[in-house]
């Protein structure tokens, strides 16, 4: 297959284009600088420059494929206070697609999120699938539930919603915010209890599950890519503190704000999540350590500032 990818370059993509040429597919990889053409080039695969919001060369270069993954999204703009203008940059960039490839039968894979889906329970693929938005992240909702419509256009739509942790080695997210925020504070925290799970996935085989989902996966898959369902946040920090030699202590949630700026509204979720109708769609077995046993090689701790 000739596949198009946005956000080749990013930390999912940059897994994404190798699995794709590994397993013997051409690669097409939207770049925005001479940074990131210069990386997919490095990998093998073949550059189209633009952004988002350059709607005919979306639209071309998604006319050219045998399917399109679409991981790209606004992550500056989003964590800076516009979250509402990512997503509807993101809901632009999938009308595009869906426009392009309508009646063609070609797949077309959306990257989504596992927040909020079903607070304090274990969720799965059937849960976020109404059109009433989740608290958490109601607009990149909205563009999942676009892109599942596509199926009644012949389209071979699929959702692969990423847990808040996709980590290894490399990994400038959530988990090393909390490695620098110990460094900082001088203690390894939790909030409460420390019983709120997190799912996880490491982030080669999430990019392994989203090869299998443009290859296979039926119109209108929502898949889960969880290796981990629930790992409960005071055991990452349990880790955390060992390898940095602080003590591990509790965070009162009056106090979680102040001490974990805002990641402590993520922190306080407990979002486990399942990956079991996943699994047996497609498939996919996690094949890499969990997210304790990769915190436990500690290159996390060779780094100082995440980004």
């Amino acid at each position: 297959m000739r596949v198009f990818v946005t956000g080749a370059s990013g930390w999912i993509g940059s897994a994404v284009v190798p699995e794709l040429i590994g397993a013997g597919h051409q690669v097409v990889g939207l770049a925005r600088s001479d940074v990131s053409a210069a990386a997919l080039t490095a990998a093998g695969a073949e550059v189209q420059r633009g952004t988002l919001d350059d709607f005919d060369s979306l639209r071309s270069a998604a006319a050219a494929s045998d399917g399109v993954i679409h991981l790209a999204f606004k992550h500056d703009i989003a964590f800076s206070g516009g979250y509402e203008e990512a997503a509807e940059a993101d809901r632009r960039a999938i009308e595009t697609f869906g426009d392009a490839l309508a009646g063609s039968g070609r797949p077309l894979v959306i990257a989504a999120g596992t927040l909020g889906l079903a607070p304090g329970r274990v969720a799965t693929e059937a849960d976020g699938t109404s059109n009433d938005p989740t608290p958490l992240g109601a607009g990149r909702h909205a563009n999942a539930q676009l892109t599942l419509s596509f199926a009644s256009r012949d389209i071979r739509s699929s959702v692969v919603r990423l847990p808040p942790t996709v980590y290894g080695e490399g990994d400038r997210g959530f988990i090393a915010m909390l490695v620098d925020i110990a460094r900082t504070r001088g203690v390894s925290g939790y909030i409460g209890d420390g019983t709120q799970r997190w799912p996880a996935v490491h982030r080669f085989d999430a990019a392994h599950l989203i090869r299998l989902a443009v290859e296979k996966a039926p119109a209108g898959s929502v898949l889960h890519a969880t290796g981990d369902e629930g790992v409960q946040i005071r055991a990452v920090a349990e880790v955390i503190g060992r390898h940095l030699d602080l003590p591990v202590a509790s965070v009162s949630p009056e106090e979680s704000a102040e001490h974990f700026g805002w990641l402590a509204g993520a922190l306080a979720a407990d979002g486990p999540t399942s990956s079991v109708l996943t699994r047996e769609l497609l498939g996919w077995q996690p094949a890499h350590p969990g997210l304790i046993d990769d915190l436990d090689k500690g290159h996390y701790f060779r780094t100082t500032t995440a980004a």
